[in-house]
């Protein structure tokens, strides 16, 4: 199955440090600066997407539970104190 995508030229300011960066990450990668980008934007959006889904689910589970910012805190200073006690 194919898809007919084409290609949109963009201009873009981006500063000379973070454009050499760029420039040495896709050599060591032997991949062009465009397709750096192109994959950098990819994974940003695809990130975006996940935290939509995470925040829907919370609040459907809010809903549900009826729960108060207490309860929520509370249940954060729990986990964080089970997870130092196995470090």
């Amino acid at each position: 199955m194919g898809c007919n995508m084409s290609n949109v030229t963009v201009n873009i300011s981006i500063q000379d440090k973070l454009l050499k960066e760029i420039d040495s990450v896709a050599a060591r990668e032997s991949r062009s600066r465009s397709e750096l980008l192109r994959q950098a934007a990819r994974v940003y959006v695809r990130r975006q997407k996940q935290w939509e889904d995470v925040f829907r689910l919370g609040d459907r589970l809010n809903q549900r539970l009826k729960l108060k910012k207490s309860d929520v805190e509370t249940e954060i200073r729990s986990v964080r104190r089970r997870k130092s006690r196995r470090l």
